[in-house]
Formats: structure tokens, sequence, C-alpha cells
């Protein structure tokens, strides 16, 4: 089944909001780099836009017009590649170590507490952010540290 690009472009944000932005994570996943890039695409890019737009046709001429609005638009999409990237990514299910590795921490978090049902026999990468958000927020700093 093949989602509409801007149901991929939401899921893509939902995802970027409920990854934990943690430290500990960085090494293992490229979401860390993703999120960040997308963040600052989705501030500097449409100054970038506009800038390269004003400053083409102020010093060229209205001949670049076509050129002009080429780079801006080109400018302005790098954030929604970003985007549409975390939206396919957190609809991707996980590698079966991946999935092992999800199943051992979530039956680590039982053990210590968590309370939550999983809903998922093949879970997605927006579980596991899910879980790891609950793992970071619900579980005490020495449980956090024990897996990391």
């Amino acid at each position: 089944m093949q989602k509409s690009v801007m149901s991929q472009v939401q899921t893509g944000r939902l995802y970027a909001k409920q990854w934990p932005m943690r430290k500990e994570l960085a090494p293992l996943f490229i979401e860390f780099k993703v999120i960040k890039a997308t963040d600052l695409a989705i501030t500097v890019m449409p100054i970038l836009a506009m800038l390269t737009l004003f400053f083409q046709i102020n010093y060229l001429g209205p001949d670049f017009l076509p050129q002009a609005i080429a780079s801006a638009l080109f400018f302005i999409s790098l954030p929604l590649q970003g985007l549409l990237w975390l939206g396919k990514r957190a609809q991707t299910p996980l590698e079966p170590a991946m999935q092992r590795w999800y199943n051992d921490l979530y039956t680590k978090m039982l053990a210590n507490g968590y309370q939550t049902q999983l809903n998922e026999k093949k879970p997605r990468y927006l579980e596991l952010a899910n879980l790891l958000k609950d793992m970071f927020d619900k579980m005490d700093k020495a449980f956090t540290k024990e897996q990391f």
C-alpha cells in the first residue's frame, strides 16, 4: 500500500518528534543526524531560497528568473526530502537483529515496572522510537545507563 506524499511527510514529522534525541543513541542510529539536519534545513532553507531568488534576480536581471526559481525550489525541497526519508523509515519494519534487541529491551523494561503492552508482532522503527522515548522518560537513570 503506497502512502501519499503528504501522509509520509506527516509521519516523518511525528517520527521526528517521537525519536528521543539522546547522545547515547547517536552512534547506533542515523535518525539523530537526519533529524538534526532536517530541523536545521526547516529553519535555514526558506531564508536561503529567498536570498538566492533575490540576489539572482537583482544582480543577473529578470532574464535569469527561471534559474532563480529552480534554485529556490531546490533549497525549499531539502527539508521535505528529510521528512520523506523519516516518514519512510518510521514505517520500515525492524530487521531481525534489531527486533530481538527491541524485544529484549521491552522484556527488561517490563521486569523493572514498565506498564505498556506490545501490540505489534512485527515492530517498525516508529514503535522502536516510542519504546526508547518511554525508556528515557519513564525508567530511572540507572536502567538507561545499564542499557547503553
